[in-house]
């Protein structure tokens, strides 16, 4: 289960039924996209930074301007 700050980024989705392991593309890019500074802080705390970059690479749910801020934030090619 996922922290009950996050449960408004996930208003679209029932909430107990996002698995953190099943379901990490989507939380990651969901957070991405729509997170706050606490949201993502809790995100690099819980994911790995190659799961991260993976997300940051290849979701769909990322927008292109989401995309490219990562990207210059961390430095990806």
């Amino acid at each position: 289960m996922l922290p009950s700050t996050l449960k408004r980024f996930f208003w679209d989705t029932p909430f107990n039924a996002i698995d953190r392991a099943a379901n990490k593309n989507y939380i990651i890019s969901r957070i991405l996209e729509l997170g706050d500074e606490a949201a993502v802080a809790w995100l690099l705390r819980y994911y790995s930074r190659s799961d991260v970059y993976r997300v940051v690479m290849t979701s769909r749910g990322l927008s292109q301007k989401s995309r490219n801020y990562w990207k210059l934030k961390y430095h990806v090619t």
